[in-house]
């Protein structure tokens, strides 16, 4: 039997191909159709896309949307303080049940991944058109597959360390800028049942997401972070008042004492 394709959605902000004509020319349909198109051509029937964007009620991403989503790429740049609340919490909640998450370029600083991570992922950066090599450093992971030992981007934005991330579970690239700088482009996290990978190419400004190997990658995270265990996931800190074995000893409790 074949195996169930994977639910993605590819949520975009979708504001700087719509105002800037530089940027509209490199992605006419959006960034978020330029990635979709591409995991499509790579993953085939395996995978079943739909695309949301800020602009849209809830930002198309309502609860039905979420609940069927497998996997969600992100990608945002100018509008990060326009995403509600109410939505990133229940991004948050949807990874930690299970879902999983690619934030891609500069969702560093969307408020869904400093809500994960911790911290405030803040970095260097510099927008002169220079080269970066993006070095697989660890070849054994699934989101390597079929790269190679680099990928070569002749003209980007830099990003330089320090990246203000928590320790990832795993580092897969690290990317060298010819400018000098050095920066962590690829690393994952785990957080509940959720899958986290986050992935540094993808200023607007250059055509990143029409080069193969760089959809490759993304390709393979989508892979990687579909997860589709059943194991129950504990929400919040349930009182478990009936315990599994009997417990001999006596104990009055104050109940006052857990009141919030």
């Amino acid at each position: 039997m074949s195996a169930k394709p994977i639910q993605l959605t590819i949520w975009n902000e979708f504001r700087h191909e719509l105002k800037n004509e530089r940027v509209k020319a490199i992605y006419p349909e959006g960034i978020h159709t330029t990635i979709g198109k591409g995991v499509k051509k790579n993953l085939a029937e395996g995978v079943n896309i739909r695309y949301a964007t800020l602009d849209q009620p809830e930002h198309g991403l309502s609860d039905d949307v979420l609940n069927t989503t497998d996997v969600l790429v992100w990608w945002g740049h100018c509008a990060h303080a326009q995403v509600e609340d109410a939505i990133v919490e229940k991004v948050y909640n949807r990874v930690q049940e299970g879902m999983g998450l690619i934030v891609l370029h500069s969702g560093h600083y969307s408020k869904i991944f400093k809500k994960l991570m911790g911290t405030d992922c803040g970095l260097r950066w510099r927008e002169q058109a220079e080269k970066e090599i993006i070095w697989v450093i660890d070849p054994s992971h699934p989101i390597t597959d079929g790269i190679g030992d680099r990928i070569e981007l002749p003209h980007t934005e830099m990003y330089g360390e320090q990246f203000k991330i928590p320790e990832p579970d795993e580092l897969i690239f690290i990317s060298w800028f010819e400018g000098g700088e050095v920066f962590r482009s690829g690393c994952t996290w785990k957080r509940g049942k959720g899958k986290i990978f986050y992935f540094r190419p993808g200023h607007e400004t250059f055509p990143i997401y029409h080069n193969d190997q760089v959809i490759r990658v993304i390709s393979n995270a989508v892979k990687w972070a579909n997860t589709s265990s059943s194991a129950p996931f504990l929400k919040a800190a349930p009182n478990c008042k009936d315990p599994i074995m009997p417990i001999n000893s006596k104990h009055e409790v104050d109940e006052s004492l857990h009141k919030h």
